[in-house]
């Protein structure tokens, strides 16, 4: 692990069966996520993903290059909806190894170049 290393993970396209099923995986079964008319009964014109759908796709792009207990730290700020029918790219650099530890930058974004997440997290090298 050194700085500049990237990583990156096409996810699958966010469709409304994936929608329906991390809500049921989740619990969160927030109706902008699953339903056309309450999003659009709060000015959004379609369902959107759940954000944590898209955190938890980072986390995938950590845990494929290192084992689960090797992340000790990882936070994330939503920026944008992701829209349904939308796939997203997540995206991890690291910006320096020092003290046992590979701190990187998350992204997560859209074709149209939409950031949708952004955050970080330090890994441990040894």
């Amino acid at each position: 692990m050194k700085a500049g290393d990237t990583l990156t993970l096409e996810a699958p396209r966010i469709t409304r069966t994936v929608l329906a099923l991390y809500a049921g995986a989740s619990g969160d079964h927030n109706p902008v996520h699953i339903d056309i008319d309450a999003a659009e009964a709060v000015g959004i014109p379609d369902v959107f993903a759940h954000g944590m759908l898209s955190m938890a796709y980072l986390g995938r792009l950590l845990t494929d290059w290192v084992p689960q207990e090797r992340i000790a730290s990882y936070e994330v700020r939503f920026t944008s909806i992701t829209p349904v029918n939308s796939t997203p790219t997540c995206t991890g650099v690291v910006t320096r190894v020092e003290d046992g530890l590979a701190h990187l930058d998350l992204t997560v974004f859209l074709p149209d170049g939409t950031v949708t997440l952004q955050g970080s997290a330090a890994v441990i090298t040894d």
